[in-house]
């Protein structure tokens, strides 16, 4: 995501601090920051959430379309998943089409919903091959401070749940689109934790400040499977740094941990 120049002196601190299993806001490594998640906050929405986390702040609205299905997927209905930065949010924000933060931000929570399978996209085909419900997911980044993929993720995964899809009637070739709702099917709630490693130490939910000074980060999404265990849906790695295999495997225990306590918290009413 997008940074901006931080004082060497300030680098140093939370090199140090993270040396000592501290951090600069008074977190342990492992902690996250405070969540919350309202639903439900945009009139003119079919499905929205907000997810403020720490100071970090995101909107997620939800919309629907009666498009055509890709080929390969002839009876399957389309997510597709767009970020807006807004220049308010942060000074490195500029006004404009989205830039390459903007678009890396879409993907990564586009793969997490599609990997984990959120939604029964099965169910969203009208006509098969023919028409299908295209679901719209636009997230809004209001403030940053760090951490936009995990905030986002969670918000879009909320938004969907709140979800209702109009109901309709297949006329022919022709869709009648009624003024009757339904839930959004969902299949499951993949949620996705990033880790930052700044030395040797992998601190979970990074900040601001901590993104600044990041050797690099690794998001992992996990799903709850059938046999009730974690399973990981997608990952993405971040930065220019490196990680070693057993860092990946502590990142990979560490969020599965932190997923399953984010899962927790999440009004589940659409499930």
């Amino acid at each position: 995501m997008a940074t901006s120049p931080i004082p060497s002196l300030k680098r140093k601190q939370i090199y140090e601090l993270a040396e000592s299993g501290k951090r600069i806001d008074g977190r342990g490594l492992v902690d996250m920051r405070k969540i919350e998640i309202s639903t439900n906050i945009l009139d003119k929405a079919e499905g929205s959430a907000s997810v403020k986390l720490g100071d970090t702040y995101v909107i997620a609205g939800v919309k629907f379309e009666v498009s055509e299905p890709f080929p390969d997927i002839p009876n399957e209905g389309v997510l597709s998943v767009s970020a807006e930065f807004l220049p308010l949010a942060s000074p490195s924000f500029e006004a404009g089409p989205p830039d390459e933060n903007a678009i890396e931000l879409a993907r990564v929570v586009d793969r997490a919903l599609r990997g984990g399978k959120a939604i029964n996209t099965q169910k969203l085909c009208l006509i098969p091959g023919k028409k299908v419900w295209t679901v719209w997911v636009d997230i809004f980044v209001f403030d940053h401070f760090g951490n936009l993929i995990d905030a986002s993720a969670l918000a879009s995964l909320c938004a969907l749940i709140t979800a209702k899809v109009p109901k309709t009637e297949i006329i022919g070739n022709e869709v009648k689109i009624l003024d009757e709702y339904e839930p959004l099917p969902i299949n499951s709630l993949p949620i996705t934790i990033t880790l930052a490693k700044i030395g040797d130490k992998l601190l979970v939910d990074p900040s601001l400040e901590e993104e600044e000074v990041m050797d690099c980060r690794i998001s992992i999404a996990f799903v709850e499977g059938k046999d009730n265990q974690e399973h990981i849906c997608a990952v993405q790695k971040g930065g220019k740094g490196a990680f070693t295999y057993e860092e990946i495997l502590r990142a990979i225990d560490i969020a599965k941990v932190k997923s399953q306590e984010v899962r927790k918290i999440i009004p589940c009413g659409g499930k």
